[in-house]
């Protein structure tokens, strides 16, 4: 065979963990893990737009992947690195709903120390589940 697969090598995936008493809490730090890959100083981002946002889902866990993914889809379709404000989950009428509030500003690189560009998150090892001490998440972004 002319080729072989390795995966000692590239390690293409950026992993994180989350916890946070609360699931809205648990939200907000999963949010600001996944913009802080792409921008380094997230406290110079200013907080300039603002965007309502309600998903809702059948569970935490799809919820929270969406959730993620819709942060990443404004990145991409506007430029715009948001940060989540307030945030409300809830129950639902299928499952559980999540109620944001995201504000920020347009991508600037004379601004923003830009790091690794986030494509999507992936289901590769991710989960969220309730523990002792509240909530806790593992998220892996394609990069």
């Amino acid at each position: 065979m002319p080729y072989q697969y390795r995966g000692d090598i590239a390690h293409a995936d950026v992993a994180f963990d989350a916890w946070a008493p609360t699931l809205d809490e648990l939200f907000r730090e999963a949010a600001r893990a996944t913009m802080h890959v792409m921008v380094e100083n997230l406290e110079q981002v200013r907080h300039v737009q603002s965007i309502e946002l309600t998903l809702e889902q059948e569970n935490e866990e799809m919820l929270l992947f969406d959730f993620l993914n819709e942060l990443i889809f404004y990145k991409d379709a506007r430029r715009l690195i948001l940060l989540p404000g307030a945030v409300s989950i809830s129950p639902g009428d299928v499952g559980v709903t999540i109620r944001a509030t995201l504000s920020g500003e347009e991508i600037d690189p004379g601004r923003h120390e830009v790091g690794t560009d986030v494509k999507a998150v992936t289901m590769l090892r991710y989960g969220v589940e309730r523990v002792a001490q509240g909530w806790r998440a593992t998220v892996v972004l394609d990069v």
